[in-house]
């Protein structure tokens, strides 16, 4: 059997894990808000036509925090039409997913809908076609306590008390051409716009903190539109906006389980970018990182329009000035279109741990994560029932056993496997990688009560693996369990009709011995080791 050494020690500290790195991401694409969270004719409907089956699991999970109402969908949206009487409100196309959106669930009913599931809103400002003014008076309306004409007309609806919103995101992906009122082409314009917007948002409430919509990294212009737009508005805002959506040739599970190779090299150059800005301004202000939208999927092989070396012209990825089919549809509230289901539902469980665990090694700088799946994919739903995907069981276990920690940095030496670069469409591209860990792994210390909780993920296509782990810095502390999750089967996956086809088991045959834990890790398995003082 292959071996990994994996070293673990309480001097490796990065940074206290800030609870919001385990929140979600709600966009109102297809029935994920209506006939999803949303339907009155539901059985399980409450007072507002809200689903209490959907609420209650939320609940469970204890969800730390939410970005919402978009995504894309928002560069195109005016909140104003969302509020008051429901039979006053203006229905709106959806430019950005071809939708008729009828703002039956508006503003104060997504802050509403936070509220009943007990998170933290995290709210997104349109900066597409809205500017200034409507940004000035979203945050009055949201946020200023009353005697003011936005403030009293949010109490005028019913809403008394102004909203728990701390964080806004200013804007969403401004840079990509796909977005509705892009800013691809004035970086330094944006910088500008988002500097005015912040301050703004700062000088009504005094308790607020701003994320500026950074680029993704699989753009041409990755990091120079960044460098430039931040530079104008670093000392105003307190996050960088990162998006990754990771997509590998189909069956290639090397190429998908490498996300957090791809992740790494990403969130590195970020940082650099923030640091040498830093810099440049002479400011003793660190910037943060808040990495909120993020997936996993194989796909096809499309047209590539510029080079196969992981690089790529994004100006030519899309046909975006032709015409379109002038369709859009309509999703009823009371019925739910049904997706097709994955058939890999163990290895986006194992990729999304992946990435948590990237964030937990990073804890020293992301302090926000949104997982595009939470809500939908790991907690799951259809127009009928809702149950727990295997991505749920990595995601809860972390969001549970992380709070009011401190990351610790492993040490990994084991097994490594090997990727190709692939060029699937001209924005999905990746280069090469060599000498991949089989064995990824993160760790978290709670002093006050007493626990480590180590995290890994065997990426091991072929092999278990078993993993030899040196916890001998942490004086006084027991072995106190191992939970695994894996399947022989990996098109096998959770449904409502059988819901424990894959879940975490105990592995009773770990044992440690003067600070040493021996484990057998399954191949392609997810594994939980805690330590008890």
């Amino acid at each position: 059997m292959k071996k990994a050494s994996v070293t673990v020690h309480p001097d490796y500290k990065i940074g206290k894990v800030d609870k919001r790195l385990f929140g979600a991401f709600l966009e109102p694409i297809g029935s994920w808000v209506y006939g999803g969270i949303y339907n009155p004719k539901h059985q399980a409907a409450d007072d507002m036509g809200f689903r209490r089956d959907v609420i209650d699991a939320v609940k469970e999970f204890d969800l730390p925090a939410l970005r919402f109402p978009g995504g894309n969908w928002v560069s195109g949206w005016d909140w104003k039409d969302s509020i008051g009487p429901v039979e006053n409100r203006k229905v709106q196309l959806d430019l950005s997913w071809f939708q008729i959106e009828p703002n039956i669930i508006g503003h104060d009913e997504y802050l509403e809908w936070t509220k009943r599931v007990n998170t933290d809103p995290m709210y997104t400002i349109n900066l597409g076609t809205e500017g200034i003014k409507s940004a000035a008076h979203l945050v009055e309306y949201s946020r200023h306590p009353g005697g003011t004409y936005w403030s009293d007309l949010r109490r005028k609806y019913g809403h008394s008390d102004p909203y728990p919103i701390k964080t806004w995101y200013l804007g969403n992906e401004m840079d990509g051409h796909w977005q509705i009122g892009s800013w691809e082409k004035d970086p330094v314009g944006f910088g500008i716009r988002t500097h005015e917007i912040s301050k703004m948002v700062k000088w009504i409430d005094n308790q607020a903190e701003t994320v500026f919509a950074g680029t993704s990294d699989h753009h041409k212009h990755f990091p120079e539109w960044e460098m430039a737009a931040l530079e104008q508005c670093y000392e105003s805002v307190d996050y960088v906006s990162l998006h990754h959506y990771h997509s590998a040739p189909e069956g290639d599970i090397a190429a998908y389980l490498n996300i957090s190779s791809v992740l790494e090299e990403y969130i590195k150059t970020t940082v650099a970018v923030c640091d040498y800005l830093q810099t440049k301004l002479r400011t003793p202000k660190k910037m943060y990182i808040s990495f909120d939208e993020y997936g996993a999927s194989f796909g096809r092989q499309s047209e590539v329009l510029f080079g196969r070396r992981g690089w790529q012209d994004v100006t030519k990825s899309y046909a975006q000035f032709a015409p379109r089919d002038n369709v859009f549809t309509r999703y009823d509230p009371e019925h739910y279109v049904e997706r097709r289901p994955s058939s890999h539902q163990m290895l986006n469980a194992l990729a999304m741990a992946s990435v948590m665990l990237t964030f937990l090694r990073h804890a020293d700088r992301i302090k926000i994560g949104c997982m595009t799946g939470g809500i939908r994919n790991a907690l799951a739903f259809n127009g009928a029932h809702v149950w727990k995907n295997a991505s749920y069981y990595p995601y809860y276990q972390m969001n549970k056993l992380t709070r009011g920690g401190v990351s610790i940095l492993p040490a990994v030496d084991g097994p490594t496997f090997n990727t190709e670069q692939f060029a699937l469409s001209g924005s999905n591209q990746c280069h090469a990688y060599e000498n991949v860990q089989a064995i990824e792994a993160a760790a978290v210390q709670n002093e006050e009560r007493g626990e480590v909780s180590i995290f890994i993920v065997n990426r091991g296509i072929e092999d278990d693996i078993e993993v030899n782990l040196d916890v001998r810095g942490f004086d006084g502390y027991k072995l106190s369990g191992h939970i695994e999750m894996y399947t022989g089967d990996l098109q096998q996956g959770n449904s409502f009709e059988r819901q424990d086809a894959i879940q975490p088991m105990n592995n009773t045959g770990t044992k440690m011995e003067k600070g040493k834990v021996s484990a057998v890790t399954k191949k392609l398995s997810w594994n939980v080791i805690r330590l008890t003082k």
